[in-house]
């Protein structure tokens, strides 16, 4: 079973958001079962006990509109440091997945990351899913774009939370990409996919789990290119690689990676 965590605020918009993505998952009916968090922050002085799950109309939402797509739900309250406590819930279900809502920035139409995702996607090896205001979601076949750096470390890390997706790998579709930094001149050299050891073992790993893969290689600024194409191809979500700060165990955001989840109108999940 595939295990997903969705910690919510007080926002509907975003929670519905959440829950659309967690339905969206393949096979998401029989393979999937969610929690929904809701942390009752300290500055509202108020205790899980003095929190009804069903009075918080976010929470509710989420979880009524799962349980109508088929998906078994866990309901949850905590309190006190809603980071820690998101990551505490993360181990404690022993999530394969945690879905965040992101923010926008009142009459700015990039998301803005609050303090919260950016606090657990520092604090947590899982991969951690951003749906945004907005979800764009397609119908069928579950389509994502994986954009790989040269890190094949990162790729292969990218690939396997692909393949570990709930239900039947035929009814996922992958398109790898990678962006040769800036060559998009005129008489720039020939962008072949081949040369890029990191990408062509991502899309082997996952030709190998039975997804169909479609291998692109092409030149410009990255962030711009990523977006591009996940408009262009129409995925339900962007699987992006995160980084590592150097002897310390915390995810540090590259910049590709931070433009990508502040620009992109659909889901990016970062893997680690």
């Amino acid at each position: 079973m595939y295990r997903v965590l969705v910690p919510v605020d007080t926002n509907t918009n975003r929670a519905r958001h959440q829950a659309q993505y967690v339905a969206r998952l393949p096979d998401a009916e029989s393979a999937v079962e969610a929690t929904v968090l809701y942390v009752a922050p300290p500055e509202t002085f108020a205790s899980a006990d003095e929190v009804s799950f069903s009075a918080v109309d976010s929470a509710a939402t989420v979880a009524e509109e799962l349980e109508r797509a088929g998906v078994d739900v866990d309901r949850r309250v905590d309190d006190g440091n809603v980071s820690r406590a998101i990551v505490g819930a993360i181990e404690d279900v022993d999530a394969d997945e945690v879905v965040m809502g992101g923010r926008k920035r009142s009459g700015v139409t990039a998301v803005l990351l609050g303090s919260t995702v950016q606090d657990v996607l520092l604090s947590t090896e899982r991969p951690v899913t951003v749906t945004g205001e907005g979800v764009s979601l397609g119908e069928g076949r579950r389509r994502v774009l994986v954009p790989v750096d040269e890190s094949e470390t990162r790729a292969r890390r990218q690939a396997a939370y692909v393949t570990s997706l709930p239900g039947d790998p035929s009814n996922v579709e992958a398109t790898v990409f990678y962006v040769f930094r800036h060559q998009d001149y005129a008489g720039a050299p020939p962008h072949e996919f081949a040369e890029v050891d990191s990408a062509v073992a991502a899309a082997d790993e996952l030709e190998a789990a039975g997804i169909d893969v479609e291998r692109v290689a092409e030149g410009g600024e990255i962030a711009r290119r990523i977006l591009r194409m996940a408009e262009d191809r129409g995925v339900d979500g962007i699987v992006m690689g995160g980084r590592k700060r150097s002897g310390v165990q915390k995810v540090l955001l590259g910049s590709t990676v931070r433009d990508v989840l502040l620009s992109a109108e659909r889901p990016v999940t970062l893997t680690g």
